[in-house]
C-alpha cells in the first residue's frame, strides 16, 4: 500500500515500514507506529529553531520525536534518527490537550514541532496544531519539506510559519541524503508562501558548494525576495568528514555574494560571525544586532522598534517584538538537547570499546528533560565529567568499565596537575570561531585550561550568553592573553585567526607572537577524549615541564577505548565518532613560524 505523505511515495506491505520507519500497515490501513508521541517537550526561544523575522524573541513550546524521511551525511539530529527502535523506548505519550496546557502553563505563545522531520509524525502533528490554534496560539515547523501536495495542503491551514530546510538546488544533493528530487522542495516552498504562510529557508553550505546556495538564492527570489536565507556552514557530524566543513571566513565570503540576490541572509554555526545581523537593504543600518547561541541558534540582542530602520525602509518582520528573550536553562531549547544526548553517548561508546546498540533501558532516562537540563552543570568541571562517566556506566551496566576510563582519566590529570604546579601561568584567551566570540568563564574549556596551568582571562568577562558572547576589539585589547586557543568545537584555522586579527586590529600579546592554536575536535569538550586536549594544552603552556607524546597518548586511547586504531578513524566534529587528528594542536605556523607544541 502507498503512503502519500512524503514523497518518497513508500510501498508499505503489511506489518512493515517505509523509509522512515515511523509508519506501518495494518490491515490495509497506513498508519503511525508512536501516535501522539514525543521525545521532548521544552520551551525555547524562537531564534533557536530558527526563525528570526517571525515575531522576534518569541518563546515557544518545542516538541519532537525521532526519525526522518531524510538520512543526511553529518545531521546534527543523527542521534535522533540512527537508533530509532531504541530512541523509541525513550518516546513519551501526551495527548494535545496536554501539549497545549504545557504551552500555556509555560507562557509560551506558540507550538513547534523541531529537532527532527515532523512528516515522521504528520497526523499527530496535525492533530497538536489544529488543538493548539484553537487556544490561539500560532504553529509551526522545522521540516526538510519533502511532503507530496495532498500531505501539505492538510497541514497549511494549521500553520503560521515554517522553515524548510534545503539540501540545495540539485537533484545529486538530495540523492546524498536518499531522496530523489529536489523539485517538490521547491514546489512546496511556493505553496506556503502562496497561502500566506511565513517562510524561511536554511540551506546547507559544503565547501566548494558557493555555486548550489547561490543558485537556492536564485530560486528563492523568484518566489519572494522578502524570505530570508539562512546559510547553515556545514559543521561535519555522523559519518561526515572534517574535508567537507567550510571555513567560517569562506562563508561569509558566500553571504556578502549572496546579498546581491536576497536582501536577507544570515549565517549560522558561526560563532562571532558578522553575518548574523539584520542590516537595512537600502542603507546598510543594522535593524536587529544578533550572536551565535548554539548549533543552528542566534539570540536577538538589540532590534530597532517595529523593525524600522531610520532612513524609513521597514524590514519584513511578521509579529509582535518581544522586550525581552526567553534564555533556556542548561542545554535544553534549540539543537542543544541533540548535542547533550551525543554527550552521553560519547561517554557510553568509551565503555563499550567501540559502537554498539544501547540497551532498551537506557534512552529512557537520559533524554529525560531532567538529565538534559542538569546535564550542563554537570559537565562545567572535570569532577562533574567524571561523575557523569560513573553516572552513564550505571545505566548502561557498564559500571566496571566505567571505573577504568575514570581512572585513566584521572591518572593523566594528576600527572599534568603536578607538572605544571608551582610554574607561572600564562594569560590564556579561549575563543570559538572567531576572536572575537570568547568562551564563558564557568565553560569546561576553560578549566581544561586552567588545569592545564594557564589563567585564563575569560574569567574577567562578566556577561554570558550560549556558549559565549561578542566582545568589542577594546574588550579584547583590555584582556591581552599571552596565548590564544581555538575551541575544537566549532573551529576556525589559526591562520585565519591572525588575518582578522589585523583586520580588525586587535592588539593582544598572542597575536604579536602568532601563538594561536587550534585543538583538535572533541579534545576540550564533549568527549572523554578532553583529557587528550589536557595533556595538549599543557605542552603548549609549560613546554619546560610538560611534553606528552600526543600521538602516543592518542594511540592508547584509542586502542582501549574504541577498540581501534586512529589511523583508521575519520575525523569530525562529532563527540561520539572518534576523530583522528594527525598532529595534536594545529600552530600558527605561517605567521608566527611556530613549532608544533611550541609556544614561540
Amino acid at each position: 500500500m502507498k503512503c502519500t505523505i512524503c514523497e518518497h511515495r513508500c510501498t508499505i506491505t503489511e506489518g512493515g515500514t517505509g523509509i522512515c520507519r515511523m509508519y506501518t500497515n495494518t490491515g490495509g490501513v497506513i498508519h503511525e507506529k508512536y501516535p501522539d508521541s514525543y521525545l521532548t517537550v521544552m520551551p525555547v526561544s524562537i531564534e533557536t529553531i530558527p526563525l528570526l523575522h517571525f515575531a522576534p524573541r518569541a518563546k515557544l513550546l518545542q516538541v519532537s520525536s525521532v526519525g526522518c524521511t531524510f538520512s543526511c551525511p553529518g545531521c546534527v539530529s543523527g542521534v535522533l534518527i540512527g537508533d530509532i527502535e531504541g530512541m523509541a523506548h525513550a518516546l513519551k505519550t501526551i495527548p494535545p490537550p496536554a501539549v497545549v496546557a504545557r504551552a500555556k502553563d509555560e507562557g509560551c505563545s506558540g507550538i513547534v514541532f523541531c529537532l527532527n522531520e515532523p512528516a515522521v509524525a504528520l497526523p499527530s502533528f496535525i492533530r497538536l496544531a489544529r488543538e493548539a490554534k484553537g487556544a490561539g496560539l500560532t504553529t509551526g515547523c522545522s521540516t526538510n519539506g519533502y511532503f507530496t501536495s495532498e500531505a501539505l495542503e492538510e497541514l497549511v491551514p494549521f500553520l503560521d510559519f515554517v522553515n524548510i530546510g534545503l539540501k540545495g538546488i540539485s537533484d545529486n544533493r538530495y540523492l546524498a541524503c536518499r531522496a530523489a528530487h529536489a523539485a517538490p522542495v521547491f514546489r512546496n516552498i511556493r505553496t506556503l508562501a502562496e497561502a500566506g504562510v511565513h517562510v524561511e529557508a536554511s540551506v546547507m553550505y559544503l565547501k566548494g558548494g558557493e555555486d548550489e546556495v547561490l543558485e537556492v538564492a536564485r530560486h528563492l527570489a523568484a518566489i519572494s525576495p522578502d524570505i530570508p536565507l539562512q546559510v547553515m556552514r556545514f559543521v561535519p557530524f555522523g559519518d561526515a568528514g572534517l574535508s567537507e566543513e567550510p571555513t567560517i571566513l569562506e562563508s561569509e565570503r558566500l553571504c556578502d555574494a549572496l546579498h546581491d540576490i536576497l536582501p536577507y541572509v544570515y549565517l549560522f554555526n558561526s560563532p562571532g560571525t558578522r553575518c548574523l545581523d539584520t542590516v537595512c537593504p537600502s542603507c546598510g543600518e543594522t535593524i536587529f544586532a544578533r550572536e551565535f547561541y548554539g548549533p543552528m541558534g542566534a539570540r536577538t540582542l538589540r532590534a530597532r522598534n517595529g523593525a524600522r530602520c531610520s532612513c524609513g525602509v521597514s524590514v519584513p518582520v511578521i509579529g509582535e517584538i518581544s522586550a525581552v528573550g526567553f534564555d533556556e536553562p542548561g542545554m535544553l531549547g534549540g539543537y542543544r538537547p541533540t548535542r547533550a544526548l551525543e554527550m552521553a553517548e560519547a561517554i557510553r561508546v568509551c565503555l563499550v570499546s567501540g559502537e554498539s546498540p544501547a540497551p532498551p533501558g537506557f534512552w529512557p532516562g537520559i533524554a529525560k528533560e531532567e538529565f538534559i537540563g542538569g546535564l550542563h552543570d554537570r559537565i562545567q568541571t572535570i569532577d562533574g565529567y567524571l561523575g557523569l562517566i560513573e553516572d552513564i556506566g550505571v545505566r548502561c551496566g557498564r559500571s566496571k568499565e566505567a571505573a577504568v576510563l575514570h581512572d585513566y582519566i584521572s591518572g593523566r590529570i594528576e600527572t599534568v596537575r603536578y607538572s605544571v604546579c608551582d610554574n607561572p601561568r600564562p594569560r590564556v584567551y579561549y575563543s570559538m570561531g572567531t576572536p572575537l566570540f570568547a568562551l564563558n568563564a564557568g565553560r569546561f574549556e576553560v578549566c581544561l585550561a586552567e588545569t592545564a596551568g594557564g589563567e585564563v582571562v575569560n574569567r574577567q568577562i562578566v556577561r554570558k550568553g550560549k556558549p559565549g558572547v561578542n566582545l568589542s576589539v577594546d574588550e579584547f585589547s583590555a584582556l591581552n592573553p599571552s596565548i590564544l586557543i581555538i575551541s575544537g568545537f566549532l573551529s576556525a584555522p589559526p591562520e585565519d585567526y591572525l588575518r582578522t586579527c589585523t583586520e580588525l586590529g586587535l592588539r593582544a600579546e598572542a597575536v604579536s607572537r602568532g601563538a594561536v592554536y587550534a585543538l583538535p575536535p572533541g579534545w576540550d569538550f564533549g568527549s572523554p577524549r578532553f583529557v587528550l586536549g589536557l595533556m595538549a594544552i599543557a605542552n603548549i603552556l609549560h613546554p619546560d615541564r610538560c611534553s606528552f607524546d600526543l600521538d602516543a597518548e592518542t594511540a592508547l586511547f584509542y586502542r582501549r577505548f574504541y577498540g581501534r586504531d586512529p589511523e583508521t578513524a575519520r575525523p569530525n566534529r562529532s563527540f561520539c565518532m572518534p576523530g583522528s587528528p594527525a598532529s595534536g594542536l594545529q600552530p600558527s605556523d605561517p605567521v608566527g613560524g611556530l613549532k608544533n607544541n611550541e609556544p614561540g
